[in-house]
């Protein structure tokens, strides 16, 4: 068993500035007890032979490489926007700026 007491969820509670009954504090006291107590499980468990993994698969970088493709003409781009002008999207005004 670990020493999670009443006690010390109620200094816990004070320093985290929670307020908590006495109901939470018992249900608190349990739970943390029982974390605690599946940590040291998992200590007992590691040992220096086994590597520390963020993931049990090895992952590979899936990016492509960044090279340069064919670009879409000025009017390609524009063709299907509901409204253009000087070459560029036209979108209605936010933020209370004139159009």
């Amino acid at each position: 068993m670990s020493e999670i007491t009443p006690d010390l969820v109620r200094h816990l509670g004070v320093l985290a500035r929670i307020q908590l009954s006495d109901e939470e504090v018992e249900r608190l006291t349990g739970q943390l007890d029982a974390i605690v107590d599946n940590i040291a499980k998992v200590s007992e468990v590691a040992t220096p032979e086994v590597a520390a993994t963020s993931h049990p698969i090895p992952l590979s970088n899936v990016f492509r490489p960044d090279v340069p493709g064919d670009m879409l003409s000025l009017d390609e781009v524009l063709q299907n926007a509901p409204d253009a002008a000087d070459g560029r999207f036209r979108v209605t005004a936010i933020l209370g700026e004139e159009q």
